[in-house]
């Protein structure tokens, strides 16, 4: 029950010491971009590659080189869709979602923020953290790709071009 074969922990170690630094080299060589913000395809590569490294960890079945295989593959997999995404634009709607306007020129879009599932508080919390104590002196609250809350006031809004391919604006 408690070490079934001591043999298994000079395993788990040996395969930790082999696994974990190739992971970390997969990682840097596919660039920032795959330890960035995660949006909901990053998510699942992120979640993949743990599982990923939990099993070759922990399952006598995955051999050593088979795991390494998994996790390039994870990673090859996860830098052709960013790069697709950068060279053909159309994909990006197949691999994440637009960022979209909850709050223009100080009016809650009440009926994106349902949809989006976000309260009213979580708007006021946002444009606080940003030092904002009146919506109505923004120009627009957004929900990122990767669901975080970008808030910009009127002073900084310009010409409003950095809301271009915001849906709803």
């Amino acid at each position: 029950m408690w070490l079934d074969d001591p043999s298994d922990l000079l395993r788990l170690t040996l395969i930790a010491i082999l696994t974990y630094p190739a992971l970390v080299a997969l990682l840097r060589v596919s660039g920032k971009r795959t330890l960035s913000k995660l949006n909901a395809f990053d998510l699942v590569v992120t979640v993949a590659l743990g599982s990923t490294l939990a099993t070759i960890l922990l399952s006598r079945s995955v051999s050593l080189v088979g795991g390494l295989l998994a996790l390039s593959l994870l990673v090859a997999l996860q830098y052709g869709a960013a790069f697709l995404a950068v060279r053909w634009p159309p994909s990006q709607r197949l691999l994440k979602s637009a960022p979209t306007m909850l709050m223009r020129d100080g009016v809650l879009r009440h009926d994106v923020l349902r949809r989006m599932r976000i309260s009213d508080s979580e708007i006021r919390q946002a444009a606080r953290s940003q030092g904002h104590g009146d919506l109505s002196h923004l120009a627009a609250i957004v929900l990122e790709t990767d669901g975080s809350l970008s808030v910009i006031g009127r002073e900084s809004c310009g010409d409003g071009s950095a809301l271009t391919d915001v849906r709803g604006r």
